[in-house]
């Protein structure tokens, strides 16, 4: 089941009727039954894994809380390091094995070796990257002592399987949600009604501007050795936006469900394109699975607390599993690459390069002025939207195609938008159209900075609320019933 599907229009007010209309101590029985009707929707074969994998991680997790098994003891981290195999090697079947055979296919033939194994083409179990994260991140704040032992099996697994969130995010923490099952909240109206504003947002990125942008891009990506110059710039920046719109929508959708049940989760975008260094970037883009990484790796390794080889190293190592973690192909993991040098290069230049005092401003005074935030957030942009088409690329050799065709033709402006235009099937209305829907997200992005964008948006008068309302979900519904082009989220492939 999908949030854009006629089901999950019925599934979830039924949902929020029985939800609040039970006792609280039973609230967390019918969520779990929600859970697995909901992921099972699609395909009811994979339930199995995940509960496998809760299972696993459950009975490590108890066995470190309530065993006997003290933290940093060899019991404790033999449990610890069992569940984590364990994950990551049904992570790595289902995800991997097919790269991995073609990637040793591939340099076999390199050797003139004649055997050739064949990939197993497994289908990729829904969320399996978003649930094996958060299974993983529980074990571990167990065996940190950050949290306690769920000893409820059941209660555990409606955390692993939480619903808005099991598909594509954001990677829930026990410590957060756990209490939240546990002893549920009273109905919120107030947070309600924010979630309701929040999904009704995320619908509109996703169905208005993320699927429109598609019917833009995606003609281009899938025969990009027919273009080159101002075609593929173009393209690479309009998917900077559709990715953006997709995954964010994506989310704003799972945090607004989760608030009419009373469950708040973490943000998980928090206007990204707005940021003035690949660092800053990545603290706004994804957080979920940002802090994952940083808390569960980067600073296990050290962090920034060693020395500057070992940091950029650290940096890198980070970068490049999580261009793994997105897919099974090397353009992944080259733009996970990208932003690891992206960040390392950053870096270099702060500790080696930057002067303190300029015209007799400091650092600080510098970094508040508005030249210089335009300047390093058009310059971040810009690094941005170049590794996206390494993501978006079909293949690696796709993705090298267009980072060295994108400059052909550029020197001729003219020629090279009238050409764009023609292969990209625009025309005036339609580019000004696009213009004005990427002007309102970055609108609405930039009030984000500084402001709760749904609370605010609850302060302006009764009939100014009901009038967008009703714009909106009105737009909303006309435009993806007619001529508009449903795409699944990007991120249910991840």
């Amino acid at each position: 089941m999908v949030f854009t599907s006629v089901t999950f229009a019925f599934f979830l007010p039924l949902l929020f009727i029985l939800y609040w209309a039970i006792p609280k101590k039973l609230r967390w029985v019918v969520l779990l039954a929600a859970n697995i009707l909901f992921y099972m929707y699609g395909g009811p074969v994979y339930i199995l894994l995940m509960l496998a994998i809760a299972l696993v991680t459950w009975l490590c997790g108890y066995r470190i809380g309530y065993g006997g098994a003290k933290e940093g003891s060899r019991s404790s981290k033999y449990l610890l390091s069992a569940a984590v195999v364990v994950v990551l090697g049904f992570l790595a079947f289902f995800k991997y094995a097919d790269f991995a055979i073609g990637t040793v296919s591939s340099i076999w033939s390199m050797l003139s070796i004649g055997f050739s194994p064949s990939t197993l083409k497994l289908a990729l179990p829904l969320g399996i990257s978003f649930y094996s994260f958060a299974a993983i991140g529980y074990v571990v704040d167990v065996y940190k002592g950050k949290i306690t032992a769920e000893k409820n099996f059941l209660k555990y697994l409606t955390f692993v399987s939480f619903f808005p969130s099991v598909l594509s995010g954001p990677i829930n923490r026990a410590g957060d949600i756990m209490p939240q099952i546990n002893d549920p909240a009273d109905f919120d109206y107030d947070l309600a009604v924010t979630g309701l504003r929040q999904m009704l947002w995320g619908f509109f990125k996703k169905l208005i501007i993320a699927d429109t942008l598609t019917l833009y891009v995606d003609p281009i990506f899938n025969n990009v050795r027919f273009y080159f110059g101002f075609t593929l710039v173009m393209s690479t920046i309009l998917y900077t936006f559709q990715i953006y719109c997709d995954f964010s929508g994506y989310s704003d959708i799972a945090i607004g469900t989760a608030r009419l049940l009373g469950i708040d989760l973490k943000e998980n975008f928090r206007s990204p394109y707005y940021s003035r260094s690949i660092k800053e970037f990545w603290s706004r883009w994804h957080i979920s699975l940002s802090t994952w990484f940083r808390d569960y790796v980067y600073i296990p390794l050290g962090g920034s607390r060693v020395s500057e080889g070992r940091h950029n190293f650290n940096i890198m190592l980070t970068m490049l599993l999580s261009g793994l973690w997105h897919g099974a192909d090397w353009s992944f993991v080259i733009w996970g690459g990208l932003h690891g040098i992206y960040q390392v290069a950053e870096d270099f230049c702060h500790r080696h390069l930057s002067r303190k005092e300029v015209r007799g401003m400091k650092e600080k005074d510098i970094k508040r002025s508005v030249p210089w935030n335009i300047g390093h957030g058009i310059l971040t942009f810009a690094m941005v939207a170049f590794a996206w088409s390494f993501f978006r690329a079909n293949n690696t050799s796709d993705a090298l195609y267009i980072a060295s065709h994108m400059p052909r033709g550029l020197v001729h402006i003219a020629g090279s938008y009238i050409m764009m235009l023609n292969n990209m099937h625009l025309d005036a209305l339609k580019l000004t159209n696009i213009i004005i829907m990427i002007v309102i997200l970055m609108a609405v992005d930039f009030v984000g900075l500084k402001h709760d964008v749904y609370k605010l948006f609850g302060k302006l008068p009764a009939w100014a609320r009901w009038l967008i309302y009703t714009v909106v979900t009105v737009f909303v519904i006309v435009m993806t019933l007619n001529g508009g082009r449903h795409q699944e989220f990007i991120y249910f492939q991840f």
